[in-house]
């Protein structure tokens, strides 16, 4: 089996996160940005993750690709959201300055989807359109956002760390900590402690990348 994602992308990191937990065997595959051509080859329409299966079919939709692979075994390992609502209102919260903080920075990391200028170009204009500023003009207010966003990372108290439930994870974690290990990528964002230690644990658990080292 073969999954086709983007590095940054959160959509792919639900994805990555399944493979990474449970250990399975299938390879991953880095589309460059812009090759929209690629995967609407594959599912008809431009999304990640794409995931090709043992007996070459594609499925697309994240939610989809995690509920398959953590099935396909009989055992499967991801307990139910018990705060899905809570984390999308969350989400909602910061997603104002999460947006203007992130994007500029995706590309200044040296990400293999952003392999040409032409990929580059692609995912600058697509967002830059969506926050209505130039990624300079979103990096120059970097001070302002964080000072936004801190605040509102102490809301996720509701979230039980890894260590307090046997190292179990379950939908929640699917939906909430692709955000913020992207956030991670945010040099100067500094983190709640219990936030920050529940992002080193659910990266610990399913092997997926921080960016501290690269943050910008």
């Amino acid at each position: 089996m073969k999954l086709f994602v983007f590095e940054h992308c959160p959509y792919c990191v639900r994805a990555m996160m399944l493979v990474g937990f449970k250990g399975l065997k299938v390879e991953k595959e880095i589309l460059q940005n812009d090759d929209v051509d690629a995967r609407v080859a594959m599912v008809g329409a431009n999304m990640v993750p794409i995931l090709q299966k043992a007996d070459g079919s594609f499925m697309g939709e994240s939610l989809d690709i995690v509920a398959y692979l953590d099935a396909m075994d009989g055992e499967p390992v991801l307990s139910d959201a018990e705060h899905e609502e809570a984390i999308k209102a969350w989400q909602g919260s910061v997603s104002f300055y999460a947006n203007r903080l992130i994007y500029p920075r995706t590309v200044r990391l040296g990400l293999p989807e952003y392999a040409t200028q032409a990929a580059i170009d692609f995912y600058t204009e697509k967002k830059s359109a969506l926050i209505e500023m130039s990624f300079d003009d979103a990096l120059a207010h970097s001070a302002d956002y964080i000072a936004n966003l801190e605040p509102l990372l102490s809301h996720l108290e509701f979230i039980a760390l890894p260590s307090e439930r046997d190292d179990r994870l379950g939908y929640d974690d699917i939906l909430l900590f692709p955000t913020l290990r992207n956030l991670t990528m945010v040099a100067g964002l500094e983190f709640p402690h219990r936030v920050r230690r529940y992002i080193d644990e659910v990266a610990r658990l399913t092997h997926v990348r921080l960016f501290d080292e690269a943050a910008l």
